[in-house]
């Protein structure tokens, strides 16, 4: 069974700086299990057969001039029936006036009122994408992230085989640490992956021999970075002399995490071997493929056509 994450509702309005109207007694306690919100226009006219009350409920400048124009009576029924189904929170935008009937029954159920001065399209957009970040499906795996010319890389590997050691070389030469050792991995959207480091060992890099070395403080700032989109994950593994090793790159592989396929290659070490060079051409190599040029297709077409094969 999937684990279900939250977030307090609490975060979430100091993190848009939203302005309470009310908020009940355990306003602490109230949690955000879901990273859909809603404009509850249907709700508003009587429609309650399909009403998610685990959503935040937004009342933009349509939803406001609805209620508006009813007869006061009129809307204070559909008010109570609104608040009565228990709506998570009820969020006004565009600093548009709560309703004191909207009010005072928000009161008797204990339903939080916040209200923010945003437009409701972008603040929406906003709020999703939040909360996406904040509830997304995840897992730890132990590994190394760093960011390459703007290609996020995950580096696998068992313990001992370099992947730190390359992490600092890729650090000394311009690139960017995210995570070293544990590597937290959530699924932002159907096609993302988005890694981050456990906070409590964040910048730090641990170094056999040396011991943990604080990269920010080292290389400054520009050296480290919070989150980072996994683009490529590359499985390093000790050199075994006979095993056969893909030279040409033809057979495309690809590792699933948390239900995304990502592109993925093993590279074997060996003493000798530059893996800090070999991952920025990695890196520049998976860029290029996504913007549509596959250099080992061009050239096994070429191959092709000089063997009359085409």
């Amino acid at each position: 069974m999937e684990e279900i994450y939250t977030i307090p509702l609490s975060q979430l309005e100091k993190e848009f700086s939203f302005e309470r109207i009310y908020v009940p007694e355990d306003y602490d306690t109230v949690l955000v299990r879901t990273p859909e919100v809603s404009r509850p226009g249907l709700a508003l006219a009587g429609f309650y057969g399909i009403f998610d009350r685990d959503r935040i409920q937004i009342i933009g400048n349509a939803e406001h001039k609805y209620l508006t124009e009813l007869a006061p009576e009129a809307r204070e029924k559909a008010l109570v029936a609104f608040i009565k189904a228990l709506p998570v929170a009820v969020l006004f935008t565009t600093g548009n006036e709560v309703f004191p009937e909207l009010i005072r029954q928000a009161q008797i159920s204990g339903v939080p009122i916040l209200r923010s001065q945003e437009n409701t399209s972008p603040l929406m957009a906003a709020l999703i994408a939040s909360l996406n970040q904040h509830l997304a499906p995840r897992i730890t795996r132990h590994g190394v992230l760093v960011e390459v010319y703007g290609e996020g890389i995950l580096l696998l590997g068992d313990s001992g085989v370099g992947k730190s050691e390359t992490a600092i070389e890729l650090v000394k030469r311009g690139h960017r640490l995210i995570a070293d050792d544990a590597v937290e991995i959530k699924r932002v959207s159907a096609k993302t992956l988005v890694g981050s480091a456990p906070e409590i060992i964040r910048h730090y890099v641990e170094l056999r021999g040396i011991g943990i070395v604080d990269i920010r403080r080292l290389f400054g700032m520009g050296s480290v970075k919070e989150t980072e989109k996994i683009d490529l994950v590359i499985n390093l593994e000790p050199w075994v002399q006979g095993k056969m090793y893909d030279r040409l790159g033809l057979d495309e592989q690809k590792v699933d995490i948390l239900g995304i396929k990502i592109p993925c290659t093993t590279i074997p070490v060996k003493p000798g071997r530059n893996l800090a060079i070999i991952l920025e051409i990695a890196a520049m190599n998976n860029r290029q493929k996504r913007m549509g040029y596959n250099t080992v297709e061009e050239f096994n077409k070429k191959l092709m056509g000089q063997m009359g094969l085409e």
